[in-house]
């Protein structure tokens, strides 16, 4: 019991009925877990036989195990400590013949599971692009998860048409299971409920197996979850669960935070004990995590605390632009790694979406900064990226064999590999690119009907090229590609987690192509892919741990950084406009939770930041400061000079003065802008506050006007930001361009 505080120590200690452990962040909840499992051992006499640690990862399982291992003395290997998939496997290699399966059952991935519901789909003669495998897959999961049969999902779905359709796949894939003898994954926990349902002799040796039972991460439990516990713990009720629920972010994968918010309901007797001394943070960066999370209703009553010294305070910097932000992240890294010694690895920069890395990640590379992506690729390399720059690419000149290899069959044309290989051997024969044998597809020995859909994925190439030939913009040929081949409509229909990320991603590219158009003075298709080619290059980075960490909030969590950098401190950014727009409830204080948890994960700094103008699906956005910024303490919170809530007002007049400019036919800017610069040393500085002081203009839309270069020419189209206006000119010799007015230098003419 050495170095336990005293609320460790009664968690320890309390060993007899159900507890509630509410571990706090950077509460040492592991430690207490396995000093848990040696007291029971070496002070109560348990059989480590009769004991069952469950843990969420093998990650965390296998930390458990080593901890176990370490501090008991003996018969630490008979101590059952697994996730809750290991444990359901390990009970149905036993049992599972009781439900007419074999104990030899195969257990399918994600592909096993999409080629299934794909051959259910086929016999039952429904269209995959109305009903996406993965989309199919989803509701089947979400069913498993709230253990409803295929029988009661028909009889729930019925009236509603889709839903019986989902029903009727729903049945045909267990089905094919079943005459496969395989399990998914959420048949693993909905098979082991089921057994101990309809066998309570088998429940029985359980519950007599295990008499003791600890459940961490509580909070991240679904329903089918939480009755197998209740299954196991029923008999002798000595169920030790240990969570934060103000650390539950996981509903849109099944977490039920009321498993742990009901917890006293379900277990009358139950004792709570509160870990809320704090080993990790700050007396600073816990009082703003205090501050935003006491604002949620539906939350245990608990506060953290810290006898580690005061620390710095919170800095919030509001920043006129995304790129803004991001360039003045990077250079504040980079200034504490060359004057104060810290290494990469010191820093994680958080934001709330994948997408947003795109642009640390370009800063960090132009500052030849090392980086790593946790819990997922870096932007450009991620599928639906390739996947649209190798169209890109292909409309551009078609010669890389290997875009067009990749997106042929993307969306799927029925275009197999055995009619690529047929276009390859005429390509090779007669010398030629892949795309331009497919050009002559009717002329392939053996290509039969193939002939025709590759016809079809030429001519919409074709069709591109001529639309660009034409004068369509980069951003809107982007936009075409997306809706003519089908690619966005596709994700939109599969409606799951990793669609929505995707959809995320590709509205990110846009952006980066809405502003190299910006940007460029003649902004062409092939320069566009130069400069993402340079940007997408990161094999120049050399292997070293000591990088910087970039992660969604969700990747975080369980995670602990010295120096954090959270950004994106918006409304309808974080919190998600979904969020904000959501007839639940809960959802704004799950987004609450997640902030909570970003905090948190900050030692000894914390940066927050946001951005008047970010730009989201290719438009300007001009969104509020997040009110979770808000929420923390003045007295903690550094705001920028007279204090960033004087920026909301600023914002909020810009915001009108867009509304103005809109109503007399102008459009709104996305240009990011410049740094305001310091005025004493002229650098720009993380955590300043940007003046806005907008340039006059004696123009408007409808004058003439006259530019050094491009001559003379109609302004077709005002738009307006925080300190410059965008000018859309027709010139009568070169076109319609945009450019800024503060660069244009335009004169009107009389």
């Amino acid at each position: 019991m050495n170095g336990l505080n005293d609320m460790q120590s009664a968690a320890v200690q309390y060993t007899d009925g159900p507890l509630l452990l509410l571990a706090g962040a950077g509460s040492g909840k592991t430690r207490v877990l396995t000093h848990r499992v040696a007291y029971l051992i070496e002070e109560k006499g348990v059989a480590p036989y009769n004991i069952l640690a469950i843990t969420f990862t093998n990650k965390a399982a296998g930390e458990m195990r080593e901890r176990v291992d370490r501090i008991v003395s003996f018969g630490a290997e008979s101590v059952w400590v697994s996730t809750f998939h290991s444990l359901c496997v390990r009970i149905l290699r036993r049992h599972i013949d009781n439900l007419d399966y074999q104990t030899n059952f195969t257990i399918y991935d994600s592909d096993d599971q999409k080629a299934v519901v794909k051959e259910c789909l086929k016999k039952l003669n429904m269209d995959s692009k109305q009903y996406p495998e993965r989309g199919i897959m989803a509701e089947i999961s979400r069913a498993k998860e709230r253990f409803i049969s295929p029988a009661e999902f028909d009889r729930e779905a019925s009236g509603n048409y889709r839903k019986m359709q989902v029903a009727r796949v729903y049945n045909e894939y267990q089905t094919k299971l079943k005459q496969s003898n395989a399990l998914d994954f959420d048949d693993l926990l909905y098979k082991t409920v089921e057994l101990f349902q309809f066998h309570p002799e088998i429940l029985k040796n359980y519950q007599d197996r295990f008499r003791y039972i600890m459940v961490d991460e509580y909070q991240d439990t679904n329903h089918i979850q939480f009755l197998l516990i209740k299954q196991l713990a029923a008999k002798y009720r000595n169920l030790c669960v240990v969570g934060d629920d103000d650390q539950s972010i996981y509903k849109f994968r099944g977490a039920n935070i009321y498993n742990i918010l009901n917890f006293e309901e379900e277990y009358p007797e139950a004792r709570v004990i509160k870990l809320e001394q704090n080993y990790r943070s700050t007396k600073n960066i816990l009082k703003a995590a205090n501050g935003v999370i006491s604002h949620n209703e539906g939350r245990k009553d608990k506060a953290l605390w810290t006898e580690l010294p005061e620390g710095d305070k919170v800095t919030f910097s509001l920043f006129d632009t995304e790129y803004q932000e991001a360039e003045s992240v990077v250079r504040e890294i980079a200034k504490m790694h060359k004057n104060e010694g810290k290494t990469y690895n010191y820093f994680a920069i958080l934001y709330r979406t994948n997408a947003q890395s795109r642009i640390f990640e370009e800063k960090l590379l132009m500052q030849n900064i090392p980086y790593k992506i946790i819990g997922g690729q870096n932007f450009y390399g991620r599928r639906e990226v390739k996947d649209l720059i190798c169209y890109l690419k292909v409309v551009d000149n078609g010669r890389d064999d290997m875009a067009v290899r990749r997106i042929i069959n993307v969306p799927k044309r029925g275009i197999g590999a055995a009619s690529l290989d047929k276009i390859q051997a005429y390509a090779d024969t007669y010398e030629m690119g892949l795309l331009d044998a497919m050009f002559e597809a009717s002329n392939v020995p053996g290509l039969n009907r193939a002939a025709a859909k590759v016809e079809g994925f030429t001519n919409l190439i074709l069709d591109f090229r001529d639309l660009l030939k034409a004068g369509m913009s980069l951003s809107e040929l982007y936009d075409a590609i997306l809706e003519r081949t089908g690619y966005q409509d596709e994700l939109v229909a599969e409606h799951t987690e990793e669609s929505e990320a995707r959809l995320e991603n590709l509205a990110e590219l846009k952006n980066k192509i809405v502003q190299y158009e910006q940007e460029a003075e003649y902004p062409t298709l092939s320069e566009l892919l130069e400069e993402i080619a340079l940007v997408a290059d990161v094999d120049s980075l050399e292997e070293s741990e000591d990088k910087v960490l970039l992660m969604t909030l969700h990747s975080a969590k369980g995670l602990e950084f010295p120096c954090v950098f959270l950004g994106g401190m918006e409304d309808r950014l974080f919190p998600s406009g979904m969020a904000l727009n959501s007839d639940d409830p809960d959802a704004v204080e799950e987004e609450r939770r997640l902030c909570y948890v970003g905090i948190t994960r900050a030692k000894e700094k914390l940066y927050l930041s946001a951005a008047r103008q970010r730009m989201m699906h290719g438009t300007a956005n001009f969104n509020p400061i997040s009110r979770f910024v808000k929420e923390i303490p003045e007295d903690v919170i550094e705001k920028n000079g007279e204090g960033a809530f004087a920026m909301r007002r600023q914002m909020e007049s810009l915001q009108q003065a867009k509304r103005d400019l809109a109503s007399r036919g102008a459009t709104v800017s996305s240009k990011p802008y410049s740094y305001q610069k310091n005025a004493v040393t002229g650098t720009p500085a993380f955590g300043k506050e940007f003046r806005v002081e907008r340039m006059e203009i004696d123009y408007g839309v409808g004058d003439t006007v006259e530019h050094v270069k491009f001559g003379t020419g109609v302004v077709t189209a005002l738009v307006s930001g925080g300190k410059d206006y965008e000018v859309t000119v027709d010139f009568e010799k070169v076109g319609v361009k945009r450019m800024f007015a503060s660069f244009a230098k335009l004169k009107k003419v009389n």
